[in-house]
C-alpha cells in the first residue's frame, strides 16, 4: 500500500518535515517514491504541490492520520 506520510530532517530540537508518497512498509527516513512539500512546526509553515497531491490520492495513495490535520489546516 503506498502512504502520503511525513519525513524528519532538520537537526535535534529543531524539526523539520517533508511530505512524502512512500511505501507503508517503509521505514520513517527511509525510501520515498515522490516528495511532495515541506512542513515547519516551529514556524507553522505548510507547501505542498496540490496537483502532485491529487495525482497520487486519485492513483490510490492514503495519507495518514497526521498529514490528513495538516491538510485540513491549509
Amino acid at each position: 500500500m503506498i502512504k502520503i506520510k511525513l519525513t524528519r530532517t532538520g537537526k535535534k530540537d529543531q524539526a523539520n518535515y517533508r511530505i512524502v508518497v512512500a511505501l507503508s512498509t517503509t521505514k520513517r527516513d527511509g525510501k520515498f517514491i515522490d516528495n511532495i512539500g515541506h512542513y515547519s512546526p516551529i514556524t507553522k509553515e505548510l507547501e505542498f504541490n496540490k496537483e502532485k497531491l491529487d495525482k497520487w490520492i486519485s492513483t490510490g495513495a492514503q495519507p495518514t492520520d497526521t498529514v490528513k490535520k495538516l491538510l485540513k489546516i491549509s
